[in-house]
C-alpha cells in the first residue's frame, strides 16, 4: 500500500490540534450483538465560535444556523441552460445576425415575398428554443431523480439528504461505493479505503483513519465509517469539476468540431463572393431596389443557417428521447460517441444478471461441522453489514443471526482486490472469511469443487476458517491468513430476462460483446453461454494475464500480449478493477470504440477510460458519477435503444449537412459566373427561398429524426464536402446553363429565364435529396413525392405563379430546362456511385448490411 498522499498527512497533523477532534481507536460495532464504543465529542465553529458538537450529528437548530448563514453545500451552478442562455444561443449568432440585416433590407426595399426567408429564420429558431428547453426539462427532472444522496446523522438519526443540503460540521455516513460529497476529517473509520483517482489519477486505494483528510470527488471503496464536513459548496475540492461535468451544454465533439470547420470554410468563400455580387448586381440590375434584391438572392443561399440549428435539434431530441426510457445523458458528447461504438463491454452482476441472488445450498467440507453451524457463521458474518452488497444480502435472508450475538473483535472489509471479507469473533468463536474460493482455497480440492459447481452458472462462495485475529486497523493479504476451507455456499443468479434478446441485437449489429467479471470464469461462461454469446465457451481466467497485465497501463504502452488475449476472448473472469481499465485501454488501442457498463466500485476506473460509460441507476454513487450515461430503471434491454439513439443523431446530421452545403456551393458558383459575365443573378429571394424550403428545409427536419442504424465512422468533414463540393457544383452549372440557354431566343424575358434556371436546380436539387434520403422506405417516398407535388401546384396555380413571379416560355423551354437537369442528374449519380465505390459513401447508407429504416 502506497503512503498517503501529503494532503493526508497534512489533514492528520491538523486532526491533533483545535476545530478537530483526537484520534480514537474505531469500534465500529452496533447492531446485532456487535459492540458499541462511546462516540466521542468533535468541535466545530458555529458563527465563528469553537463549541463542542455531539457525536450524534448536528441538532436542528444547529442545521439551521448554518443554513441561515449561508455555510451549506448548495452550489449557483444549474444541471442545464437557462431559457435565457438557450434564447441567446439560437438566436445571437453571425448568421442570424447576416440573414436578420438582409431581412430588414428586403422589407424596406423590397416586395413582402422576397422577404419570406426571414420568416423561415425565426421559424427554425423557435424550433431550436423549443427543443432544447424541452431537453432542459427532461435532464433537470431525470437529475434529480439520479442524484447521489449521502447518508448523515443529524440528533442521532441517520437521514439521506440531497448533497446540496449538507452544511459545515454534518457528520456525513460512509459506506462501499459512496461518493464523498464534500472535504472533511475522518471521524472514525474501519478498515476504510477511499479510491482517489479521479482526483490524483493514482488507482490504489488510500487507507484512512481518524483524524485523516476525505476529499469530495473521492469514493470509498472498502470498509466504512464517519467524517465531518470541514469545507463545502464552493470551497469543496471537486465541487467546480462535479458542477461543469453535469452541465448541460453543447461541448467539444467531433461532429460539432466538424460543422463549425465548414461553417469557416463557407465564411471564407461568402466574404468575396459577397463583393462581387454587391458589385456586378447593383452595377447591372437597372435600380437599387432590383440590385438589393439579387444581390441577396445571391447570399442568403450561401449560408447552410439551418446546420447549425439542426445539430442542437438533433442533440436535444436525442436527449428527450433517451429521457424518456429512463437514461441520464450526463454529458451530451455521449450521444455522438454512442454512434461510433464497436465494442460494449459488460459487467456480468447487475447486467446480465439481476442485482438480487438467493441461497441455493450449502455444502460442508468438514464432517465435525453442521450446516447448521455453517448458517450461525454466516449469519453472524451477515451481521456486521450495515449496507450489505446482494452476495450478503442473499445470506442474511436465509442465515439470520445466531443469538446471542457475537461480539466482534476485528474486521477485514471486503474489497473488489482482496476478494474476501472477515471477521474475528471474541468468546472463543474464532475467525472467520468469506470469498471467492479459488482466493481462499487455492490449490485444494474445495476450489476444484467450487469450479465444478460454478459450470452449471451457480455463484460459489467459500466459507474458510484462520488461526490468525485480525485487527481492524491492519492489512492483510490471504497468505497471512492461511485460511482452511469449511463450507462452499451456492447461490442462485437471476438471468435478466431480456439479456438474451439484448445480446441477439448486438451480434446483429456486428457490435463485439466482451463479459468482464470479478466472479469465477467458469461460472462467467456459464452464464454467458446460456445467453448464446459468442466465444462464452472459452473464457478466460485473467490472473493467468500475469505480467502483461500490469504493464498495460495507457493506450500507448499497452503490452501486445495483454492486447491479444482480450481480443482473442470474449468472457474473462477474476478480473480486478485495474484490469477491467487495462482491458478497456487494450480494446482501444486495437482502434475500437469502447463502451463500458457497471454497477459498482470495481467499474470506475473502466467506466472513467471508456469511451462511453454507462451506469446502473441503483448502482454505486461513484459509478453514476463517471459515468456519461445512467441507466436510471436499470433495464439492459435500454442499451440497444441507447446506441440507436446515438447512430440515428450521427447519421442523419450527417445526412442532412449534404443538403445544406450543396446548396451552399451551387449558389457560390452561380455568384461566380454570373459576377464574371455580368449577368443579372437568376433568381429572386422568393424564389430561392421556395426552392430551398421543398428540397432542404422541410425534408431534412423529417430525415434528422428517423432511423439511422448505420455506425458512425471518422473523417465526417471530409466525407460530407467529397459529395456536396462536387454536386453543388454541378446544380449550379446546370442552373447556370438553363439560365444562359433560355436568354439566346430573341423573345426572351428576364421572368422566363429565370422560371427556366428554377425548374433545372429544383429538378436537380430533388436528386439529390433523392440520393440523400436512400435507402428508400415508403415515408420517404411520401416525402419526395409531397415536396415535388407543391413544386408544380405553385407552379400551375395562377395566384402561384404571380406570387412568384413565374413565367413560363415555350414548351421548347421547358424541355431544355428538364434536359439540362436530367444531365445533371446522371452526372450526380456517378458522384454519388464512385463515392460509394471507395468506400467513401458521404452517409455510409449501405456500408452496414444491418441498416433498416
Amino acid at each position: 500500500m502506497p503512503a498517503a498522499p501529503a494532503s493526508a498527512a497534512a489533514g492528520t497533523a491538523r486532526g491533533r490540534g483545535a476545530g478537530a477532534r483526537a484520534p480514537v481507536r474505531p469500534r465500529p460495532f452496533g447492531p446485532s450483538g456487535r459492540h458499541a464504543a462511546p462516540r466521542p465529542t468533535y468541535r466545530g465553529q458555529v458563527d465563528g465560535v469553537l463549541e463542542d458538537l455531539a457525536p450524534d450529528g448536528l441538532t436542528t437548530a444547529q442545521v439551521a444556523e448554518r443554513v441561515a448563514s449561508g455555510r451549506t453545500n448548495r452550489l449557483p451552478v444549474a444541471s442545464s441552460r437557462s431559457l435565457g442562455a438557450i434564447v441567446r444561443a439560437n438566436v445571437f449568432t453571425w448568421f442570424n445576425g447576416l440573414i436578420g440585416t438582409l431581412f430588414v433590407i428586403m422589407l424596406v426595399v423590397g416586395p413582402f415575398q422576397d422577404a419570406l426567408f426571414g420568416f423561415v429564420i425565426v421559424f427554425n429558431a423557435l424550433i431550436g428554443i423549443v427543443q432544447e428547453w424541452r431537453a432542459k426539462r427532461t435532464l433537470d427532472s431525470l437529475a434529480i431523480v439520479g442524484e447521489a444522496r449521502p447518508r448523515v446523522r443529524r440528533a442521532g438519526a441517520e437521514q439521506q439528504l440531497a448533497a446540496e443540503e449538507l452544511v459545515l460540521d454534518d457528520v456525513i455516513l460512509l459506506g462501499p461505493g459512496e461518493k464523498i460529497p464534500v472535504d472533511g476529517d475522518v471521524l472514525d473509520a474501519a478498515a476504510l479505503e477511499v479510491d482517489e483517482s479521479l482526483l490524483t489519477g493514482e488507482a490504489d486505494p488510500v487507507r484512512k483513519g481518524p483524524g485523516d483528510q476525505a476529499l469530495s470527488g473521492s469514493f470509498v471503496v472498502a470498509g466504512r465509517g464517519t467524517m465531518r464536513a470541514t469545507k463545502v459548496g464552493a470551497d469543496a475540492h471537486a465541487a467546480k469539476l462535479a458542477a461543469e461535468a453535469q452541465q448541460f451544454t453543447l461541448v467539444r465533439s467531433e461532429l460539432r468540431d466538424g460543422v463549425s470547420q465548414i461553417i469557416k470554410f463557407l465564411t471564407y468563400l461568402l466574404i468575396p463572393a459577397g463583393i462581387l455580387q454587391i458589385i456586378v448586381q447593383t452595377a447591372i440590375a437597372g435600380g437599387v431596389r432590383a440590385g438589393i434584391s439579387r444581390t441577396v438572392a445571391g447570399i442568403v443561399p450561401m449560408v447552410p443557417e439551418g446546420l447549425v440549428l439542426l445539430t442542437s435539434v438533433a442533440f436535444a431530441v436525442g436527449v428527450v428521447r433517451l429521457g424518456r426510457r429512463n437514461c441520464l445523458v450526463q454529458e451530451l458528447p455521449a450521444i455522438e460517441g454512442l454512434a461510433r461504438v464497436d465494442t460494449v463491454c459488460l459487467d456480468k452482476t447487475g447486467t446480465l444478471t439481476e442485482g438480487g441472488m438467493r441461497l441455493n445450498a450449502i455444502e460442508t467440507l468438514e464432517t465435525e461441522l453442521t450446516e447448521s453451524q455453517v448458517r450461525d457463521v454466516l449469519g453472524a458474518l451477515g451481521a456486521l453489514e450495515d449496507r450489505p452488497n446482494a452476495t450478503m444480502a442473499a445470506v442474511i435472508e436465509a442465515c439470520p443471526a445466531p443469538e446471542p450475538g457475537w461480539p466482534a473483535e476485528g474486521i477485514a472489509a471486503f474489497s473488489s482486490a482482496r476478494k474476501w471479507s472477515g471477521a474475528g469473533f471474541a468468546d472463543g468463536h474464532g475467525t472467520w472469511l468469506f470469498g471467492a474460493p479459488d482466493i481462499l482455497g487455492a490449490g485444494t480440492a474445495a476450489a476444484e469443487l467450487a469450479e465444478q459447481r460454478g459450470a452449471g452458472g451457480l455463484r460459489v462462495l467459500l466459507l474458510a476458517r484462520s488461526a490468525v485475529s485480525l485487527s481492524d486497523d491492519a492489512e492483510y493479504t490471504t497468505a497471512q491468513m492461511s485460511p482452511e476451507p469449511v463450507a462452499l455456499v451456492l447461490l442462485e443468479q437471476r438471468i435478466r430476462p431480456d439479456a438474451a434478446p439484448t445480446l441477439e441485437y448486438f451480434e446483429r449489429q456486428d457490435v463485439r460483446l466482451k463479459v468482464i467479471s470479478g466472479d469465477n470464469a467458469v461460472s462467467v461462461g456459464a452464464v454467458a453461454a446460456s445467453l448464446g454469446l459468442p466465444g462464452a465457451e472459452s473464457p478466460l481466467d485473467a490472473r493467468e494475464l500475469g505480467a502483461s497485465a500490469e504493464r498495460a497501463g495507457t493506450v500507448e504502452t499497452v503490452d501486445r500480449a495483454f492486447a491479444d488475449a482480450v481480443a482473442d476472448h470474449s468472457v474473462f473472469g477474476r478480473v480486478t478493477p485495474r484490469q477491467k481499465q487495462q482491458m478497456v485501454l487494450a480494446l482501444q488501442s486495437r482502434g475500437h470504440t469502447v463502451a463500458m457498463t457497471g454497477d459498482g466500485v470495481n467499474d470506475v476506473l473502466a467506466l472513467k477510460n471508456a469511451d462511453i460509460g454507462i451506469a446502473m441507476g441503483s448502482g454505486s454513487g461513484a459509478a453514476r458519477a463517471v459515468a456519461q450515461i445512467v441507466l436510471l430503471d436499470e433495464r439492459f434491454a435500454t442499451l440497444p435503444s441507447v446506441v440507436a439513439e446515438g447512430r440515428r443523431v450521427v447519421g442523419n446530421i450527417e445526412r442532412v449537412s449534404n443538403l445544406f452545403l450543396v446548396k451552399s456551393f451551387e449558389s457560390f458558383l452561380l455568384v461566380v459566373l454570373t459576377g464574371i459575365l455580368r449577368l443579372p443573378y437568376p433568381f429572386l429571394p422568393r424564389h430561392t427561398t421556395l426552392v430551398s424550403t421543398l428540397t432542404i428545409g422541410t425534408p431534412s427536419f423529417f430525415l434528422a429524426l428517423a432511423p439511422n442504424l448505420a455506425r458512425a465512422r471518422p473523417g465526417f468533414v471530409r466525407r460530407v464536402l467529397r459529395f456536396a463540393v462536387p454536386a453543388g457544383l454541378v446544380n449550379g452549372a446546370a442552373a447556370f446553363v438553363s439560365y444562359y440557354l433560355s436568354r439566346l431566343p430573341p423573345n426572351a424575358t428576364l421572368p422566363s429565364e429565370q422560371t427556366s434556371a428554377m425548374i433545372t436546380l429544383f429538378t436537380a436539387s430533388l436528386c439529390v435529396l433523392i440520393l440523400v434520403a436512400r435507402p428508400f422506405a415508403w415515408w420517404k417516398a411520401v416525402l419526395v413525392g409531397t415536396m415535388a407535388a407543391l413544386f408544380v401546384l405553385v407552379s400551375l396555380i395562377p395566384a402561384g405563379r404571380r406570387f412568384f413571379q413565374l413565367e413560363y416560355g415555350g414548351w421548347q423551354q421547358v424541355l431544355t430546362s428538364l434536359a439540362v437537369a436530367g444531365c445533371a442528374a446522371v452526372a450526380l449519380a456517378v458522384l454519388w456511385h464512385l463515392a460509394r465505390a471507395r468506400d467513401e459513401d458521404p452517409l455510409a447508407s449501405g456500408s452496414s448490411p444491418t441498416r433498416t429504416d
